[in-house]
């Protein structure tokens, strides 16, 4: 404990306790001469005598009721959502996993090493979700693994065949392959329907780089392809893989030709169920498929011979530099599933005396901002553009408030698509970010120099210590692209948020504009202390070498 005198000459008493996540600085004061004024400012949970401490799910559910909260206030809003099955139910949102493994790479090294593997192990059903489609080596290795498929399914219904009558009967394997974006050309005249357009057969290898339909037949591949996709901007941004509706894999990357850092997180358990309810609500709107086609217990005795020595295909494998895979054993881990649907009003407020519109009150959005607004020690944020402004506000708020803050971002990515959607760049909105912080720094330090000591304002209270602040720009381990590895990532896409080392959130949502307002998305948020360390130190290993720091408040 150590008496201090703070900038109107006043002395308190400061606590502090270190090594651990902090809870808020907490301030008691009084006008009283003469009355001791206490701050607690510690780093760790403040425990009493017979209380024990908080259990994973009671530290959800301190998060996890003001966002339900926040969600019922506004449901009318998102009565139209797509998907709005949770709106009544917030609740249904709310789940356990096991995170299995977390990789870090290119798409294209992603996809040959983990999600194309996956896919040659399917016993009944793959469902592929993406937002982007293009040629690309990515969509060859897809290709690749489809043809192989097929062949090798065909081969071994024919070996069956041959036994007799009395051979085994070879259950189809369903696959869905869904999308929002191939050209603009395609999103200029798509139908606006939310049943979304279906690929006939025949355009497969035309159009998508798929294999032929007779293959896919040969080898009882029932075989659909969807595109969803809403004017102006409504992307349907989410990206994610379901096998047999019992594992499931959430990449940053699309089906795409872009060389950038990525990641994937790797998931069993009852969130793979609500994933489906997800899936279900969006791809297979009005359908009446999926619920109920296929329990667990079918599931399980659909096993094959099929699906025991297709994992010794060949495949192109492509590697990157920056791959990293890690295999986790974290345990059951409190989840949530986040969607946020599309909007197709972006809300523009584009006159400088209007303010800022809310961000629509998606279960993503909500978590985001929550998030941060109850951050208590540490915000970790890696995103591909910077271009909220309730996320920017949110951050200097949880600086003024003590919290430290890293931004890890992209520089000059996608910057037509930012002016576009956004009216501004992640350069302009961090070089503003910036300036309001340290506008902030020379308050506070004219303050402590006693510069506005005739203020009749409690200095103590308006000016407490200013969170550390860190920003960097991703960029490759090689600079000169004459000698830049193949598969070197030139841009970060990874969308990942760590809170207090304990909540973390990765999936589909960036924060811009976009995301927020008129992109649907998809995000998962995790309430692991270990499985954010065990993200962090990944991430970390990674970027070792290829940050560029535009801004370290602690640097001298």
């Amino acid at each position: 404990m150590l008496q201090r005198m703070d900038p109107s000459g006043s002395s308190y008493w400061r606590v502090r306790a270190r090594d651990k996540p902090a809870i808020n600085n907490t301030i008691t004061t009084s006008t009283c001469p003469g009355t001791l004024r206490l701050r607690i400012e510690s780093n760790v949970d403040v425990q009493f005598p017979g209380v024990a401490p908080s259990s994973p799910m009671d530290l959800l559910s301190d998060f996890k009721e003001k966002w339900k909260a926040t969600l019922k206030e506004r449901s009318a809003e998102q009565a139209d959502d797509l998907p709005n099955y949770h709106v009544s139910d917030p609740e249904s949102l709310i789940c356990t996993s096991r995170p299995e493994s977390f990789e870090i790479g290119t798409g294209a090294s992603i996809y040959t090493r983990t999600l194309l593997p996956a896919i040659l192990k399917a016993e009944r059903e793959v469902i592929l979700v993406t937002c982007f489609w293009a040629p690309s080596s990515t969509l060859s290795a897809l290709n690749e693994t489809l043809t192989r498929l097929a062949e090798h399914r065909r081969e071994e219904i024919r070996n069956e065949s041959a036994a007799g009558p009395a051979a085994h009967i070879f259950p189809p394997l369903r696959i869905r392959i869904c999308f929002s974006s191939r050209s603009p050309f395609q999103k200029l005249f798509h139908t606006f329907s939310r049943a979304g357009y279906v690929y006939p057969p025949s355009q497969w290898p035309t159009k998508l780089g798929l294999p032929a339909p007779e293959l896919l037949e040969a080898g009882r591949i029932d075989l659909q392809v969807k595109s969803l996709f809403f004017l102006p901007f409504s992307v349907m941004h989410p990206k994610f893989l379901i096998i047999d509706r019992r594992r499931a894999f959430l990449p940053s990357c699309n089906v795409s030709w872009e060389s950038w850092l990525e990641g994937c997180v790797q998931i069993t358990g009852d969130a793979v169920s609500r994933l489906m309810q997800f899936y279900w609500g969006v791809w297979e709107h009005g359908t009446g498929d999926g619920v109920g086609d296929r329990s667990d217990a079918e599931q399980r005795d659909s096993i094959t011979r099929i699906s025991s020595s297709t994992g010794t295909i060949g495949l192109t494998s492509i590697k990157s530099p920056a791959t990293l895979f890690k295999r986790l054993d974290v345990g059951t881990t409190p989840t949530i599933l986040l969607p946020s649907s599309h909007h197709r009003n972006p809300q523009f407020r584009p006159f400088p005396w209007q303010s800022a519109a809310t961000p629509p009150a998606t279960p993503l959005n909500c978590a985001i901002l929550h998030l941060l607004n109850i951050s208590q020690s540490t915000i970790y944020l890696q995103t591909p553009n910077l271009t909220s402004s309730a996320v920017i506000d949110a951050l200097l708020e949880a600086l003024q408030r003590g919290i430290n803050v890293t931004i890890v971002t992209s520089k000059e990515m996608m910057v037509l698509e930012q002016i576009i959607t956004a009216g501004t760049t992640t350069s302009m909105c961090l070089n503003s970010f910036i300036r309001r912080y340290r506008q902030r720094q020379a308050r506070i330090s004219k303050a402590e120099a006693g510069g506005d000591s005739g203020s009749t304002v409690d200095l103590e209270a308006q000016y407490s210590r200013l969170g550390k602040l860190k920003i960097s720009y991703f960029h490759p381990a090689t600079q000169g692209s004459a000698t830049r590895p193949l598969e070197e990532p030139v841009q970060s896409h990874l969308k990942l948020t760590i809170v207090d080392g304990q909540y973390t959130v990765l999936g589909s949502g960036n924060m811009d504009r976009a995301s927020l307002f008129t992109s649907q998305e998809l995000g998962v948020l995790f309430q692991s202390r270990e499985f954010a360390s065990s993200v962090s130190e990944s991430v970390a290993d990674v970027l070792s070498d290829r940050l560029d720091t535009i801004l370290d408040s602690e640097a001298r």
